[in-house]
């Protein structure tokens, strides 16, 4: 089902006239309101200790509970995707960011209350000075280190995350941080 068939009835003026206009639209017959389906912001955080070793987290809730994760989630209305990834970091981890740095994205879908939401993954590499506050909390059940060589990209939830495992360690072993 696609995510737009959700939606029944216009949300400006309720009418069941809202009719598919393309594949990320849909527009009201009676009073013109165009809906279009974009991306919703999601982030998710590089963090790298002075061992070299990779932050993964245990997701705690479903969807995907009990594989492997990176510290991140939505960014909240009126932020940054730079002050979403640190605050995603410091309530799953308690790990206060310093610094954060862009380094690619990569489409994804998120299943939440039984809709498939299509997101936008920002990857941040996030610089943390303190790592003695290290905890699982929030929507992560457990935190693990990793040498990158025991990195396993298909441990991880997510197809989007996976993706971005695999780019971040193979441009570690390019440039290693």
């Amino acid at each position: 089902m696609h995510p737009l068939d959700k939606f029944a009835h216009c949300p400006f003026c309720g009418s069941a006239r809202f009719l598919t206009q393309d594949e990320k639209s849909k527009r009201c017959a009676d009073c013109g309101h165009e809906y279009y389906l974009n991306p919703s912001s999601a982030n998710a955080a590089f963090v790298v200790n002075g061992k070299g070793e990779m932050l993964a987290i245990r997701r705690k809730k479903e969807p995907q509970a009990g594989m492997l994760d990176l510290p991140g989630g939505f960014a909240d209305i009126g932020e940054t995707a730079e002050e979403g990834v640190a605050r995603e970091v410091k309530e799953e981890t308690g790990l206060t960011v310093k610094k954060v740095e862009y380094l690619f994205s990569f489409p994804n879908t998120y299943v939440y209350s039984g809709m498939t939401i299509p997101t936008l993954d920002l990857f941040f590499l996030c610089r943390v000075d303190d790592f003695s506050t290290l905890h699982a909390a929030d929507d992560a059940d457990a935190t693990f280190w990793l040498l990158p060589d025991e990195v396993e990209p298909e441990a991880f939830a997510f197809e989007s995350i996976r993706n971005g495992v695999r780019t971040f360690l193979k441009n570690l072993k390019k440039t290693p941080i």
